[in-house]
């Protein structure tokens, strides 16, 4: 299928503006079709990209508060508060990415162990391989400080 207009590859940004004008009106055949279903698959891999991160930086935080007792900041402690707001937020706007929970802590636990280990100082074999929490530790698990405190 032809597209009229911009070019995809020539300038996104109009490209974008021109495809939702022709959804809008209803212009089917000027759409350029392959490309805005690439385009919509890829906002999908970027909820899921967004809600592993969110989940990497909370296991991030809790492996360095566990390889460090009784070291927990207020900090640390809203930190927490932040990414769990931020997974629940993520899970709210796109439920059915509650299907990949076990994924999305696997991927983002592959990542938070490097990085605590690179945060503590400590050798990555001071953490476990797989990641030591269920999403409901992950999220409910209380912590020493209040973050309100």
């Amino acid at each position: 299928m032809a597209c009229r207009g911009t070019a995809y590859q020539d300038d996104f940004y109009i490209w974008t503006q021109e495809q939702g004008a022709r959804l809008r009106a209803g212009d089917v055949a000027g759409l350029d079709c392959p490309n805005l279903a690439d385009e919509i698959e890829s906002l999908g891999r970027t909820q899921f990209a967004t809600l592993v991160d969110a989940l990497r930086g909370l296991l991030v935080t809790m492996l360095t508060i566990d390889r460090r007792p009784g070291l927990q900041n207020r900090r640390e402690a809203i930190e927490i508060a932040m990414h769990r707001n931020h997974v629940s937020d993520e899970l709210q706007d796109s439920p059915s990415l509650r299907n990949r929970l076990s994924d999305a802590v696997e991927r983002a636990y592959r990542s938070a162990r490097l990085e605590a280990a690179d945060a503590t100082g400590l050798a990555l074999r001071h953490f476990p391989e797989a990641c030591p929490y269920t999403y409901q530790d992950i999220m409910d698990r209380p912590f020493a400080i209040d973050p309100e405190s």
